[in-house]
């Protein structure tokens, strides 16, 4: 049986090294990035069958990278493998187009079985997240506040980059657009996500997994 394909993503060296070690004999470990952007750039030009990311990372989270990739590549696998325990993360990482989710403190035992599932067209879980998951499909629907899914792409892009410490005049000739253009999103996701200076944006993106603090 042929080895899967699989490129890693991960802004910690140590980790993808670990993940090498724990696939290499049962996947071709085609890449590794360190950042979101490198993710979509490696995966459109190496087309491995599985990704395996993160969603804290640099210049693109992994959240919004999902959502490019299965845009432009709807066939691939991705397997999202973090420390966020919240369920929040692991519905936008099913929105965002997953077929995986692990914690990373069960990666080491649980990694090849998420592979091995995507690769038969099912999804898998982490146990760790699993009654908690099935729980929130019981709950009643209730009225919600505006969160951080309810961003545009843009704004996520303006928002990762703005936590990441640019200028709103870096921040515009990173996206090619205008600084107005920049205040203006600014402006609207801070009244969306009821924060009301730069520091608290920053706080929130850290919190919510855009940006990683360590």
């Amino acid at each position: 049986m042929k080895k899967p394909r699989v490129l890693l993503a991960d802004d910690h060296t140590f980790v993808l090294e670990g993940f090498k070690k724990l696939l290499e004999d049962h996947c071709d470990v085609v890449g590794a990035v360190e950042d979101g952007r490198a993710l979509i750039e490696d995966t459109l030009n190496l087309r491995p069958d599985i990704v395996i990311l993160d969603i804290s990372m640099p210049r693109l989270n992994g959240i919004e990278a999902a959502k490019k990739l299965k845009k432009q590549i709807p066939d691939v696998k991705l397997i999202f493998v973090t420390m966020h325990a919240d369920l929040a993360y692991v519905n936008a990482a099913f929105r965002s187009g997953a077929s995986g989710y692990l914690l990373k403190r069960s990666a080491a035992t649980e990694l090849m079985q998420a592979v091995q599932s995507v690769m038969n067209n099912k999804f898998y879980v982490t146990p760790l997240m699993t009654k908690e998951v099935v729980a929130s499909f019981l709950k009643p629907t209730q009225p919600r506040l505006a969160t951080i899914e309810d961003l545009t792409t843009r704004q996520h892009e303006i928002l990762q980059l703005v936590a990441e410490g640019l200028s709103a005049k870096e921040i515009a000739d990173r996206l090619k657009i205008s600084h107005r253009t920049v205040e203006f999103h600014k402006t609207k996701i801070m009244e969306q996500l009821n924060v009301h200076t730069t520091t608290e944006l920053v706080k929130y993106a850290m919190a919510h997994g855009l940006v990683t603090t360590a």
